[in-house]
């Protein structure tokens, strides 16, 4: 990491001339230009390269801090994405389409890894499509789910929450999503002028900021509004443009923000700039090549994704969402690995605190079912199932929970077993139970050291020999639910002291494969199988040895579906209803009642494992 002497970094970031300080925007009207200013230093933008075709303006654009993005165009709409490099001067080259030509797009919706596009003009209409791209890989974009309502809107991001901001025909509503996880838009709240369009934006790390538009009768809005990205609500007014506009082009560098251009009614050329965290009071900046609307624009450190990158964080905090270490309690970043009939290797991704359909991760190392997987707060493990039937194996993958990826070998399970049942603590990862044709129902308790790759160890050993048991854990305790041949029995471990286990009570109904969830302080089963299938979800407080108690019930009865949680929700994927089932639903663990939809994983799965990197509150 760079070293900085405190007195001269501070002075930089107050003065908004951090790392990353190159803001790039395409040109408008009949001409394919990229201009190029730097943030820190006033004045005009310059020539940078040329896009692969005219965009007439009415293209997004995103990046990380090595590369820019521009997406779709208008007149006619477009589905063409260029990429450059921030570095280099010159030409854009091709790197995909979107899933329909559009226009009328504004915004910068990214994250480091991700750009989103929302909303828009596809010629006969407005439209509710949110595409995505990877922006290391080049390629085509793809359906992360739909705005709340079909418009033209404009984008911001703070890296984690992308915002969808008002919009034609004339909305005051505001949108937003988790980048990282693939779903339909929720409410966040409303602009202060009722229907509103034509607006620009720009965001730092905690607050996103919307300038001008126009309402129906009006001429062109002044307003500067705000808000939060952490807590949904209405915008704040905050300030004035130098004048009424619509259509600007917005950039920031997490510090400072940018107006560019605009219609006042007239094209006009002028950058306006206002440190984006204190009231705005808003200085003339430059002139941009050209007076247009509604160039793509974007910054080598938007939403300050460069400027804060040597900051040293906890693993998780560089891909959780909220803004501070403290809220870690409440995030969890969820995989379900695995499964299927037939057998797949696929890993589905989802964010625990926000609803919404599951999103690719990865994949195993092999194609499997009747695995089991557990997680501490950086890796995750798919441990032992089946991946040729009848053969049970002993494998275990593990995968880096922050790193979009595939699984690697990790070592193996001293017995191969199926329908095996894992957990794990900060540091040691548990598996109890599970079955081989060769050995029977075996009542081996097994460990890894989560940070050393390498085989398991003997451990101790069940009060009695089982499998496709709830397997779940405190940072402390692991405890052993149910399992075949069909039992209520409860066994517990203290996970740092090898040993056998311990009688801890009875379930409230004798199953199998009930799916586990927990807090740090209280553990649940969900579902499984009696030989019927069950609804009912159990809990324990794990400190305390005792029979469980009634909390609810799931969805739909349900047989061999994942369990994984953080520390504030549990949430169940998937499993048998009586026909395999997509359903992810979610439970507040620390309220008793019944399952809630949470959203859909990418296609029907069972006899899957699913885990969390704040499981059992592990992040808390």
């Amino acid at each position: 990491m760079a070293v900085w002497k405190i007195k001269e970094r501070n002075e930089l970031v107050r003065e908004g001339k951090g790392q990353g300080h190159q803001a790039l925007i395409s040109s408008v009207g009949a001409t394919n230009g990229i201009d190029k200013f730097s943030v820190t230093s006033p004045g005009n933008t310059t020539d940078f390269g040329d896009l692969t075709r005219d965009t007439n303006g009415g293209n997004d654009a995103g990046g990380s801090n090595t590369r820019a993005v521009f997406l779709g165009g208008q007149n006619p709409t477009s589905d063409t994405i260029d990429y450059i490099n921030f570095r280099s001067d010159g030409n854009a080259a091709d790197f995909g389409n979107l899933t329909d030509a559009r226009g009328t797009l504004n915004g910068n919706g990214s994250s480091q890894t991700r750009i989103l596009v929302g909303g828009g003009d596809d010629g006969p209409s407005n439209v509710n499509v949110i595409d995505f791209v990877q922006i290391q890989h080049t390629g085509n974009a793809t359906d992360f789910g739909d705005l709340t309502a079909s418009r033209n809107t404009s984008s911001i991001s703070n890296g984690v929450r992308c915002l969808f901001y008002a919009g034609g025909p004339f909305s005051n509503v505001i949108d937003f999503v988790s980048i990282a996880t693939a779903g339909n838009a929720t409410d966040f709240g409303d602009a202060t002028a009722s229907k509103r369009s034509g607006t620009g934006g720009i965001a730092s790390a905690t607050r996103g900021v919307f300038t001008g538009g126009v309402s129906p009768g009006s001429s062109e809005l002044t307003t500067i509004e705000f808000v939060n990205f952490a807590t949904t609500g209405n915008g704040i007014d905050y300030g004035d443009t130098h004048t009424g506009l619509q259509n600007a082009s917005g950039a920031a560098n997490g510090v400072r923000g940018f107006n560019i251009g605009g219609q006042a009614p007239s094209n006009q050329t002028r950058i306006d700039f206002w440190n984006i965290d204190s009231i705005a009071t808003v200085s003339d900046f430059g002139d941009a090549t050209s007076g247009g609307t509604m160039g793509g624009s974007t910054c080598e450190s938007h939403a300050g994704v460069r400027e804060f990158q040597d900051i040293l964080q906890r693993p998780s905090a560089t891909y959780m969402p909220g803004t501070s270490l403290t809220m870690l309690a409440a995030t969890g970043r969820a995989l379900h690995m695995g499964g299927g009939t037939p057998n797949t290797s696929a890993i589905d991704m989802f964010h625990i605190p926000h609803l919404g359909n599951s999103s690719d991760f990865g994949n195993l190392v092999t194609a499997r079912n009747q695995q089991t997987c557990c997680a501490g707060r950086t890796r995750g493990f798919c441990v032992g199932g089946e991946i040729s039937a009848p053969n049970p194996s002993d494998q275990v993958d593990y995968i880096e929970m922050a790193s979009q990826g595939n699984a690697a070998d990790f070592g193996n399970l001293d017995t191969a077993h199926r329908l095996p049942g894992a957990t794990a603590n900060l540091t040691r990862a548990i598996n109890m139970g599970g079955t081989n044709p060769s050995t029977s129902t075996g009542d081996v308790i097994q460990f890894a050291t989560i940070a050393t790759v390498g085989n398991w160890t003997d451990f101790g050993n069940l009060t009695t020999g089982r499998h496709s048991a709830g397997n779940l854990a405190s940072p402390t305790r692991a405890v052993a639910g149910g399992g075949i041949n069909v039992t209520n029995i409860m066994d517990y471990v203290t996970i740092a002291s090898t040993g056998n286990a311990t009688d801890f009570g009875d379930l409230t109904v004798a199953r199998s494969s009930a799916a586990p969830f927990a807090s740090s302080t209280r553990g649940c089963f969900g579902g499984g199988y009696t030989p019927s299938y069950q609804d009912v979800v159990d809990y324990i407080t794990i400190a305390s040895t005792g029979d469980a108690l009634d909390f609810g019930d799931l969805l739909a009865a349900t047989n061999q579906p994942g369990g994984a949680s953080n520390n504030v929700r549990g949430v169940v994927c998937g499993g048998y209803q009586p026909s395999i089932s997509n359903v992810i639903q979610f439970f507040t663990i620390a309220s008793t009642g019944n399952g809630t939809d949470f959203g859909d994983l990418i296609v029907n799965r069972a006899y899957s494992g699913a885990c969390a990197d704040s499981s059992g509150g592990v992040q808390a």
